[in-house]
């Protein structure tokens, strides 16, 4: 079990089917890859994929808020963001956002393995 907590953006699309997620994973790791992966503080962009092929989620894991803050000021935000709309627009499927607010989040607790006793 991890004892760093970090800081989290999780964003989550609907999709029409595990053919779009696939194609919805490969365009956000490039995206991941081409605009954010060599911010300071960036650790790592997780993609997980409902079994039902209904939903991803991509995990952006920060070392800190304090990292996310300076990459959402420093940032291409709007090059980011047309490059989104760009991808979004280039699957053969439908995907929607799911997130309403600012999508990121702390780690408050982990409940990790233990032996039964």
């Amino acid at each position: 079990m991890s004892t760093d907590g970090g800081f989290y953006s999780i964003i989550d699309y609907t999709v029409d089917g595990p053919s779009t997620q696939a194609e919805l994973v490969e365009v956000f790791a490039e995206i991941q890859e081409r605009w954010v992966s060599f911010y300071p503080g960036y650790r790592s962009a997780r993609f997980h994929v409902s079994t039902d092929g209904t939903r991803v989620y991509n995990i952006v894991h920060w070392a800190s808020e304090a990292d996310y803050r300076a990459f959402v000021e420093t940032s291409d935000t709007e090059g980011r963001m047309a490059a989104i709309v760009t991808a979004l627009e280039g699957l053969s499927g439908k995907a929607e956002p799911r997130m309403s607010g600012v999508p990121t989040y702390t780690v408050t607790r982990e409940v990790g393995p233990r032996t039964r006793g």
